[in-house]
């Protein structure tokens, strides 16, 4: 089943409105609703009194007319009571050189430390679980909202204590730490574990202390969010997530090790669309279940004043495009404009008076489509030979240690524009580096900062033996977990594989492609460099791509390749253009098309294409037989043209 829906705050509205947005749900196609999120004050009104008659009562209405439920603990906004009773329960963030304790004014404001927090969070889930759990309109639950160490986390001193034991059941030594951090440059050596504060976000701090800072804090936020789940299990065998934002810094791969369904935010701008096609081809491999996208906008975002405008084309292909990368869920944030207090500007399926807005008609053809579709993508499966990693260590690693310039801001942003974008006529998983390789024909590892977690190296090695190819560079290998540069040689194992000998690095972009340029060796053609320059001698490789331009790059390769076992290695020196990936990755694509076509190709019982137009502009796609046209319902073959944020779910005939 597919489900298109909105998150629904009933205890901001009088009970006879409800009937009245039902309807309204009923009309647009929607039937699923996130619900509870923020409303702890209406559920415990006073500690220890809890009153889930509301809910029950929206609950109940929604399964009579065919709606479902998400229900949500509403940890994120504890109510006065709790803070005025708890009051260490409330962040310390950092203020210039000062701390100072949060004030009960928004939300996301508890340390995720507390042990009153945890308590009480775990007691209204529990709590929550024992009167919804059986309920057939629950078909799932979340957990708080968009965590997240936000400002870098708590800095109370039940975070600073903790802190300290996390980094003493690591290290073991403090001499270790030491020797790992390098702190006696600088004179900044430990003496205890004692001694070790927090990191500040306003400081020149090391980056290793920064980087297992931020481990610490999205541990505690992991056990914070998994105590929830331990305790609405007692009641509800319903899946339990928590609705996570677009970056991998708070790790995917760890947060869902204990929870069953993956959930996740977004509101990226219409240029940004494409971009949601990785994400979508990386949330697919971290549960063996589809994924669930919990919040989007429709129209337009905004917490203060409107922005983001999406139109009616743009929106309908944000509302159907996770269905066809492996989604069973699409959400948006909202379902009714709040009347009062924050995020007045926000947009939302109707407005505070009931009203639809003009975007509004995307969500009606967009869950028209997707009954269309249903039968083609309930009996069809994604399934790809070509995998790209996305690390959340090098995210975290490249926040803190940065090295080139301006990494901290954009690694997502090049991994996704380089390395993924030119492969959007394939199929491709996007994983961790705990992922199974076994299946996969070419691998895709740039910007992995670290290469031996997880026992990565020792399967990609064996994998490789096998058959497979790995592509490999830039900036990975590079580091250690903790953001320290190996000594021995400017990659931990890399050169060994590769057979070569890494001769220069410029760790610049643009700034040095004016004297700098490289080409293939096999056919001159010229490549487009970037991110970095790693200059190899080929020792035991052979040069597929060779630098020129001076600066004594000349010669020198920038893309070697050395077979190892029944596979190959190719490890490249700096990031390249669309073109040049096209060629290394060597494999023939779903089919021809333009660059603004994204592909998916479906496989099992109901094959097929799905193509998406998500530049805004008219496209095409060049089919190599005859296929169904299921929204149009005609027969296609040949040349195809697709209209700007159109989607073609095209069924394979014969």
């Amino acid at each position: 089943m597919f489900y298109l829906g909105a998150a629904y705050y009933p205890e901001l509205w009088d009970k006879a409105e409800i009937d009245k947005d039902i309807k309204i749900m009923k009309e647009y196609g929607l039937n699923c609703m996130r619900v509870g999120e923020f409303a702890w004050s209406t559920m415990e009104k006073t500690e220890g009194v809890f009153d889930f008659s509301l809910f029950g009562y929206v609950v109940d209405k929604l399964y009579e007319n065919g709606i479902y439920t998400i229900m949500c603990t509403p940890s994120c906004t504890p109510p006065r009571w709790f803070f005025k009773k708890y009051p260490e329960a409330l962040r310390v963030v950092t203020n210039n050189n000062t701390k100072e304790r949060q004030v009960h004014r928004a939300r996301v404001h508890t340390c995720k430390s507390n042990l009153d927090a945890r308590r009480l969070n775990a007691r209204i889930a529990e709590e929550m679980a024992k009167y919804f759990g059986n309920h057939p309109g629950i078909i799932g639950w979340q957990i708080d909202n968009e965590l997240f160490p936000y400002d870098g986390g708590c800095y109370c001193p039940s975070c600073a204590r903790g802190f300290r034991e996390y980094l003493q059941k690591k290290y073991k030594t403090i001499e270790n730490l030491n020797k790992s951090w390098g702190t006696y440059r600088w004179s900044l050596d430990y003496n205890s574990f004692d001694e070790i504060d927090p990191p500040h976000n306003y400081h020149w701090e090391n980056p290793s202390r920064f980087i297992e800072w931020a481990k610490f804090q999205c541990e505690l936020i992991y056990t914070y969010t998994w105590e929830q789940a331990e305790a609405i299990r007692k009641y509800s065998n319903a899946p339990i997530g928590t609705d996570m934002m677009t970056n991998n810094y708070l790790s995917y791969r760890d947060m869902n090790k204990k929870l069953d369904i993956v959930q996740y935010n977004h509101y990226e701008s219409v240029e940004a669309l494409p971009r949601n096609m990785f994400v979508f081809d990386f949330l697919r491999n971290v549960k063996e279940r589809p994924f669930w996208v919990t919040e989007t906008l429709i129209g337009w975002n905004g917490g203060y004043c409107a922005c983001n405008y999406h139109d009616i084309k743009s929106s309908y292909m944000n509302t159907i495009s996770p269905f066809c990368k492996g989604g069973e869920m699409n959400l948006f944030w909202l379902f009714r404009t709040h009347p009062n207090g924050h995020e007045l500007g926000h947009g939302a399926v109707v407005n505070s008076a009931g009203r639809p807005h003009n975007v509004s008609n995307a969500i009606k053809i967009a869950s028209e489509h997707i009954t269309k579709a249903k039968s083609f993508l309930e009996n069809s499966d994604i399934k790809a030979k070509i995998a790209l990693t996305y690390s959340t260590t090098a995210v975290k690693t490249f926040k803190h240690a940065t090295l080139i310039c301006d990494f901290d801001k954009n690694y997502r942003e090049k991994l996704i524009d380089t390395f993924y974008a030119p492969l959007k006529h394939y199929n491709v998983d996007v994983i961790e580096t705990d992922h199974e390789l076994e299946g996969y024909d070419v691998l895709l590892s740039p910007l992995m900062s670290n290469a031996t977690e997880c026992g990565f190296k020792e399967r990609v090695i064996e994998w490789i033996k096998n058959g497979g190819t790995w592509i490999v560079g830039p900036l990975t290998d590079i580091m250690t977990e903790d953001g320290s540069k190996y000594t021995k040689a400017p990659y931990s194992f890399l050169e060994e594989l590769c057979g070569v000998h890494t001769k220069y690095t410029v760790p610049f972009d643009d700034q040095v492609n004016d004297f700098v340029k490289a080409s293939f060796v096999d056919n001159g053609q010229m490549i487009k460099t970037s991110i970095n320059h790693d200059a190899f001698e080929t020792v035991d490789s052979e040069a597929l791509a060779l630098y020129s331009g001076g600066e004594d790059y000349d010669g020198l390769a920038a893309i070697a390749r050395r077979k190892v076992g029944k596979g190959q290695v190719i490890i490249l020196g700096t990031g390249i253009d669309a073109e040049a990936m096209v060629k290394l990755i060597d494999r023939a694509p779903i089919c021809e098309a333009s660059d603004n076509i994204y592909l998916t190709e479906r496989s099992g019982e109901e094959c097929g294409i799905i193509a998406l137009e998500l530049g805004g502009t008219e496209g095409y796609v060049v089919l190599d037989g005859e296929y169904y046209d299921i929204l149009n319902e005609k027969t296609v073959s040949g040349k195809v043209t697709i209209a700007p944020f159109e989607a073609l779910f095209l069924k394979k005939l014969g």
